[in-house]
């Protein structure tokens, strides 16, 4: 596998899903797999479990780690070619994509979206400026529109928690004070389609469908106590509006996730999350939570798709 940037790379989530629970086991098992590599992590917004996940995964691989935070360090890039460079930005992505490849053996990008910009936003300048002009490996650690690494660590927590062969799985939009990003949304629909034994559904307020090209044959509901019925898994996540982009419509407090709604279903969410904002206190506290699990997961997710990555070097 040349890159990791979208759900759509993984070949086999079985086998996938198998390669986790192998090096959850072991993790040292393949070390020497990146001895004398190095991964460089650029990253343009704020990261916890992201950045140091996969300096774990890294780490767990033999590889050896450069980070760089692009919002205290290192120049401003352009990305659009033809460019006058006469004010705020200082170097192109042509020149630090092809530096970068020479420091490196596989490079993790992180940039969200803007929100203010559809189209520029789904163009993807940031990831795919490196993804083109970069000549080693990309890994997708968040970009405006996917979050893969996020999207397979959810593949392997309800892999691990299901007893049955077609769980159903809810996606639940949940309100928030500000305007959020799609990707998280986005890549978990992806990989629920590619893996139709999961019976999936979303459930939304009016005016927050997500991409349509992405939710094409998913059931939405906009009746979310109905969409929770007999679920076995809800994953909840605030997104902002797709046709009025970025825009916050509703902050219902009604969507609020609680126990009550819960039911018998355990409970997913990405983190960071608001408290008594996305989702009561009782459940974040109660034993039903998989958050952690899923965080947990967030390393294997990362060390399977660099595994992917380094043999096919």
């Amino acid at each position: 596998m040349k890159h990791y940037v979208t759900v759509n790379d993984i070949d086999s989530s079985s086998d996938w899903i198998d390669l986790a629970g192998e090096l959850k086991k072991d993790p040292f098992k393949y070390k020497e797999l990146g001895r004398g590599k190095s991964i460089g992590l650029l990253f343009f917004n704020n990261s916890l479990r992201t950045r140091l996940s996969t300096q774990k995964a890294a780490f767990h691989l033999g590889m050896h780690c450069m980070i760089m935070n692009f919002g205290s360090e290192g120049w401003a890039l352009e990305f659009e070619d033809g460019t006058i460079m006469d004010q705020g930005k200082a170097e192109h992505i042509r020149e630090a994509a092809q530096v970068v490849s020479q420091y490196c053996d596989v490079l993790g990008v992180r940039a969200f979206a803007s929100l203010s910009n559809k189209e520029q936003d789904e163009a993807e300048i940031v990831l795919n400026g490196f993804k083109k002009y970069a000549t080693i490996p990309v890994l997708n650690m968040e970009s405006a529109i996917e979050h893969p690494l996020q999207a397979l660590a959810d593949l392997i927590t309800i892999a691990e928690k299901t007893e049955k062969k077609s769980p159903k799985v809810v996606l639940s939009w949940a309100p928030h004070p500000k305007a959020l990003p799609h990707a998280v949304a986005n890549s978990f629909v992806k990989i629920m389609k590619q893996n139709s034994q999961f019976n999936f559904s979303i459930t939304h307020p009016q005016g927050y469908e997500l991409n349509p090209d992405i939710t094409k044959d998913v059931p939405i509901v906009y009746d979310q106590e109905e969409a929770l019925a007999e679920a076995d898994f809800v994953y909840v996540k605030n997104w902002s509006s797709y046709s009025s982009y970025g825009k916050v419509l509703s902050t219902d407090p009604h969507w609020m996730i609680t126990k009550e709604k819960l039911g018998q279903a355990q409970f997913m969410h990405c983190l960071p999350v608001r408290r008594n904002v996305v989702v009561e206190d009782a459940v974040l506290n109660g034993d039903q939570s998989l958050v952690m699990e899923q965080a947990n997961n967030r390393t294997f997710a990362a060390q399977v798709a660099l595994y992917k990555i380094l043999k096919g070097l």
